[in-house]
């Protein structure tokens, strides 16, 4: 007999939309794996697209907004028990349009300090914490404590 099967990988490209110092947030929705759960907007990879276009990509489609990747984060993996998910998040500046929920339920800008008040995946915990306590200048550049990138 053969060790366990093999967890698929799935590459998830995540936007931390900011505007105004605030970060975008979408609910799941109730049908949706983690119905009801927060998260930061973004999607699986395509094998043909950079991260950078994903993000882009995923937005446009979930909320109808323009947005410019303009910081990597460090990579998170967390294995859930049918597969290994690795997020890439990226801080991203607010180009055009208002956000409309198409592939949530809500949306809403909260301020990094108040994003502990929701519940989001489990994966996304440690990036919830990291935005927490960072503070964000216009046009997305992201100021982190020491270590935090």
């Amino acid at each position: 007999m053969t060790g366990a099967p093999e967890l698929k990988q799935v590459r998830v490209g995540l936007a931390i939309v900011v505007a105004k110092g605030r970060i975008l947030i979408a609910k799941r929705k109730k049908s949706d794996s983690f119905g009801g759960f927060w998260e930061f907007p973004g999607g699986k990879c395509e094998a043909t697209e950079s991260l950078e276009e994903c993000v882009r990509r995923e937005v446009a489609e979930e909320l109808a907004i323009e947005v410019t990747p303009v910081q990597a984060l460090k990579p998170i993996e967390y294995r859930y028990p049918n597969a290994v998910v690795t997020l890439f998040p990226f801080v991203c500046r607010h180009d055009s349009g208002e956000p409309v929920a198409l592939c949530a339920s809500e949306v809403r800008w909260v301020e990094p300090s108040g994003l502990g008040e929701f519940k989001f995946p489990p994966a996304n915990v440690p990036l919830v914490e990291l935005l927490s306590v960072a503070r964000f200048a216009d046009g997305g550049a992201i100021d982190l404590p020491v270590g935090g990138a």
